[in-house]
């Protein structure tokens, strides 16, 4: 099918077309800016988000659907569509539930985005002055590795990673009080 045919078929609630398209071929696309953007996002709760996102494209008899003009993929469209999509709602989930997988709090009333939480904490690795240590908080820290896929990228076993580990979380703390009081 062609990208206009799929649009189509979208609009004409093709249930074969419509179950294809977003449980088959875009099914790794989807989870994946779903679990970017909700960092609890599991493949349990993917229908229920694509449910969402389906109901968007078709507000308003399809108005979003009939935008596509075929300047990129459709999924390519799609992909713009849908992080889009589950960035505004997400905003819209901040202080309703309480999820603080989501946004950090920091101190009063502020809250601090994912994003900055993970710029400012990159800018705190930075300070750390040994290499190893920085690589070791990076895998913790921003690329959420587990144990052993981090030990294999280090070259290491897992007991010495847990060391390297343990050094490089005491020099961060170290760090973070010294700017504290700078």
């Amino acid at each position: 099918m062609t990208d206009f045919e799929i649009v189509e078929g979208l609009i004409a609630r093709d249930p074969e077309v419509t179950r294809v398209f977003f449980f088959v071929n875009c099914k790794p696309l989807i989870y994946s800016i779903i679990s970017k953007v909700y960092r609890k996002a599991t493949p349990e709760n993917y229908d229920d988000m694509v449910n969402d996102l389906y109901l968007h494209l078709m507000e308003n008899d399809a108005a979003r659907l009939r935008q596509y003009g075929g300047r990129s993929s459709i999924y390519q469209w799609l992909k713009t569509v849908a992080i889009r999509y589950f960035i505004q709602k997400r905003k819209g989930m901040i202080d309703s539930d309480g999820d603080d997988s989501l946004y950090f709090r920091t101190s009063g009333e502020n809250t601090m985005s994912r994003v900055e939480f993970e710029m400012d904490l990159d800018a705190l690795i930075e300070r750390v002055k040994v290499e190893r240590y920085r690589q070791v908080l990076r895998l913790i820290f921003i690329e959420d590795c587990s144990v052993e896929d981090a030990a294999d990228r280090l070259g290491v076993t897992a007991a010495n990673y847990y060391n390297i580990k343990h050094r490089a979380m005491q020099c961060m703390l170290r760090e973070a009080k010294l700017e504290r009081y700078e």
